[in-house]
């Protein structure tokens, strides 16, 4: 067994079996982080929904009130004063139609977030096939389709994430860091947990919400009673 594995079985036993209140389920991920790097605080929620039916799949936004502590590379797709708004609200990549050709080109972006003008969607429309398997296609549900680029940057500069399950109706999501007040981490989770709650689907039935686990990047995970 390497040390890296060693040190996590260490951990590991530090953590309790019983589920956790929030607040102690925070800290103790704060107190078990022992990467060099500052780590990462992220949830995982698992949802009581049929990812097969397409009602019943998450996809919304949420802002953390205290940002997430990650660096956001945002590219953006629009014309004229758009274009140039973009970029004076922090855009690292802006362009129109020549962005999407050097895209398409290059097959591929280096960013985390793309946005665009709904009048440059036929343009981004075509670069499917290169932003699709990356998760970066604009959509409305998130906001990253909208006139208003400039806006939209701002948000995800400061903290604005996505929420989204994937293929076995999990929603993975970092809301801070370990370096981050655990007032701070709770906030931001209590945001999330609010939001996530808000976008239960009428057609699923029962508990929405079936388990919560929270872990430092590098650390165990901590199952949440989320009834407390």
């Amino acid at each position: 067994m390497t040390n890296q594995g060693k040190r996590y079985q260490n951990i590991k036993k530090q953590i309790p079996e019983e589920r956790q209140d929030i607040s102690e389920g925070l800290r103790i991920c704060k107190e078990t982080a022992s990467a060099k790097f500052d780590e990462s605080i992220d949830v995982v929620f698992s949802l009581n929904i049929d990812t097969k039916d397409p009602e019943q799949n998450i996809r919304t936004t949420v802002s953390l009130p205290n940002g997430s502590g990650k660096t956001v590379r945002i590219a953006v797709f629009a014309g004229g004063e758009e274009l140039t708004e973009a970029e004076k609200a922090g855009a690292d990549i802006v362009g129109g139609k020549d962005l999407a050709t050097k895209v398409s080109s290059e097959e591929k972006l280096d960013v985390d977030i793309v946005i665009s003008t709904p009048e440059m969607m036929a343009e981004v429309g075509q670069l499917g096939k290169i932003l699709g398997p990356q998760g970066l296609m604009p959509n409305p549900k998130t906001g990253t389709v909208t006139p208003n680029v400039a806006k939209a940057v701002e948000d995800f500069k400061k903290g604005k994430v996505e929420i989204k399950n994937d293929k076995l109706g999990n929603i993975h999501l970092s809301i801070g860091k370990v370096s981050f007040d655990e007032s701070k981490l709770l906030e931001n989770l209590n945001e999330v947990i609010a939001e996530v709650n808000k976008a239960k689907p009428a057609s699923s039935k029962g508990e929405f919400i079936k388990s919560m686990h929270i872990s430092s990047t590098m650390g165990p995970s901590v199952q949440i009673d989320i009834n407390q």
